[in-house]
């Protein structure tokens, strides 16, 4: 067997850690039914639009996506007002992401900064590329130190990345706030830029507004050095789909069409996200479902005793209370019991568990469950 060497950023690497599938739960427990809350995928499933263009399209399937995704572009420019020359796609906005760092950072010259604890691919992709990454702890409350994050940017760094609304925690800073960061940061890095996450951005605030409250992109409202980012894996329900896109300065999306391999959105998945992009009743109920459901499920933790964290995304983050089971020790207990949520173990969170937003009858099971885990975690699950 040869013996591989490889770079040291890649020897070194701790992976992404992703939530744990239904199919592995069924077989190690022996359990027929599973229910996952650890993903942040759409509690409604796959749009009835886009499962009915993944049919009709299939036998195309053969075929080589048209290059660049123009019908794609356009879709998405007239869905938020931009001109179609400033929009990427790519597989899913992890690739959009890894791209920025790849065509902006220069290992051992540039920095890249982030929070800490953040999504992980940030810190991931920039080790792999072999660039410097800075972090900022948050607050203890899970805010943003806006001005911290901006004492650790130096002449050297290119990028700067904030999530909002934020995972695993689900803060979202004020939209002003992030304007405002855009322009301190302009004014003390010109050659960097912010890159705001805006994955979860649908699901803000209690009502049909909130997006626009929250959201530069959707406010209209993006700075020259600022990238916005999206996905169609919540709201629009395509996770498995693997697309995203961004809204970026024209002459970077220009630079991010030659050096992004070609076809990486493949012809199903861009027949997928253009009917999912129809598909508006599926997504109003989508959204509504996962408000109301926050809304209780919130509740409900907190009558179980549990810290939970106010959360603009589909997913709340919460940390069992005074003399209850530890966070690892319910994380079990709950996979006997045919309930996968996220330990946070990752975000160096050993404390705290992050539960997605599911059904009304998903989340009661979850509730049932944590209720008994709570109550005697080494007691056997209801039969």
């Amino acid at each position: 067997m040869p013996s591989f060497s490889v770079r040291p950023e890649i020897a070194a690497l701790d992976p992404y850690v992703p939530g744990l599938s239904i199919e592995e739960i069924r077989r190690r427990y022996q359990l027929e039914n599973v229910i996952k809350l650890a993903s942040n995928e759409n509690p409604l499933g796959t749009p009835p639009l886009a499962v009915e263009a993944l049919r009709r399209c299939a036998a195309g399937a053969f075929r080589y996506p048209q290059s660049g995704n123009p019908r794609l572009r356009a879709a998405l420019a007239g869905l938020h007002g931009v001109d179609d020359g400033r929009i990427a796609v790519g597989n899913g906005s992890d690739e959009i992401l890894d791209m920025l760092i790849r065509m902006l950072a220069e290992p051992g010259r540039d920095n890249i900064v982030c929070f800490q604890p953040c999504f992980s691919i940030y810190p991931i992709q920039s080790r792999i590329c072999g660039v410097e990454i800075r972090r900022q702890p948050l607050n203890a409350d899970f805010s943003f130190d806006f001005d911290a994050l901006l004492e650790i940017v130096t002449d050297s760094t290119r990028l700067v990345f904030v999530t909002t609304p934020d995972n695993p925690s689900g803060y979202c800073p004020p939209r002003e706030d992030v304007l405002a960061l855009a322009a301190r940061l302009a004014d003390k890095a010109p050659q960097a830029l912010l890159v705001i996450d805006e994955a979860y951005m649908d699901f803000a605030g209690d009502d049909a507004d909130g997006e626009r409250r929250f959201s530069l992109l959707a406010s209209g409202d993006v700075p020259d050095n600022a990238v916005v980012c999206r996905t169609f894996s919540k709201s629009y329900g395509l996770a498995g789909m693997r697309i995203g896109y961004a809204v970026l300065p024209e002459e970077l999306a220009q630079y991010y069409w030659r050096a992004r391999l070609p076809f990486s959105v493949n012809v199903l998945a861009e027949e997928a996200a253009l009917a999912a992009l129809r598909d508006t009743a599926f997504r109003e109920a989508t959204l509504s479902l996962v408000r109301a459901e926050r809304r209780r499920l919130t509740l409900r933790l907190s009558e179980l005793g549990c810290a939970v964290r106010p959360s603009h995304a589909n997913f709340l983050l919460f940390r069992p209370g005074d003399g209850a089971p530890d966070a690892r020790t319910c994380f079990e207990a709950l996979l006997r019991r045919g309930i996968i949520i996220r330990p946070l173990g990752s975000y160096q969170l050993p404390d705290h568990l992050r539960v997605s937003i599911g059904t009304e009858q998903e989340n009661n099971a979850f509730l049932a469950a944590l209720e008994d885990v709570l109550r005697d975690p080494a007691a056997a699950p209801r039969a």
